[in-house]
């Protein structure tokens, strides 16, 4: 009598302890979930704060490349994202980072448009100095909204830098490395898409038109018309 009540009693324990780790597991796992979620939302609203969502009808976070351009972009395998409207390319945002800011890296976004213009600059994340680069933040001061409209051309080469050193850009009084270092790595990002915008949007072109073949004939002729309108600006730029 006593071993089948041992019994009982162990089978009882098991049954509650296989309970409790499905139980945990499936917290664990919706609560992943539900990060993940999260996480996507919170970039989304970062993309569309520099792109809004009326200027493009597709996802951003479905349509991205992945590039390995350290020295443009701060690290290898950063990821661009792409938008689009109506068949042609509206507008790239990069992920850029600064290896070396002042209190350690930066992570941002930069928002490029067809044009090589750039349609603005996020501080992602950052680890400055609260109260001095801490300012580089949206939420602190309006000094990132200073690259809207900016181009390679617009300032100058000789004036992307902070006007302490002789540039068109702020700084902030006591602290001018981390406005520098971010001047700096916005204009590389612009040189980037300068030289590689053909060998970017071809590449867009190639796997879009691959996942639109495995969808729909519809979307491969969306693709097709955007390839059409990079051609066509490729050749206004390098006429015969």
């Amino acid at each position: 009598m006593e071993i089948k009540n041992i019994l009982a009693s162990g089978l009882i324990l098991g049954f509650f302890g296989i309970l409790g780790a499905l139980l945990v597991s499936g917290t664990e796992q919706q609560t992943r979930e539900i990060i993940i979620h999260n996480e996507r939302m919170a970039l989304l609203n970062q993309l569309y704060e520099l792109v809004p969502q009326t200027e493009i009808d597709n996802d951003f976070l479905q349509h991205t490349l992945t590039l390995d351009a350290p020295e443009f972009l701060g690290i290898s395998n950063t990821t661009a994202y792409v938008g689009t409207q109506q068949g042609k390319l509206t507008a790239i945002v990069f992920e850029a980072t600064i290896p070396n800011g002042y209190a350690g890296p930066i992570l941002m976004l930069v928002a490029v448009d067809s044009t090589g213009t750039l349609k603005g600059v996020r501080i992602v994340s950052h680890s400055e100095t609260p109260g001095l680069g801490d300012k580089v933040e949206l939420e602190r001061s309006d000094w990132v909204l200073g690259f809207n409209g900016k181009s390679l051309t617009d300032p100058d080469e000789a004036h992307w830098k902070v006007k302490k050193d002789g540039g068109a850009f702020d700084q902030f009084t006591g602290a001018t490395i981390t406005p520098r270092a971010i001047v700096n790595s916005v204009r590389k990002a612009l040189l980037y898409f300068d030289r590689e915008y053909q060998e970017i949007f071809k590449r867009y072109l190639n796997e879009s038109r691959e996942e639109a073949q495995k969808k729909s004939p519809k979307q491969a002729d969306v693709n097709a018309k955007t390839e059409a309108q990079v051609e066509a600006r490729n050749e206004a730029q390098n006429p015969s």
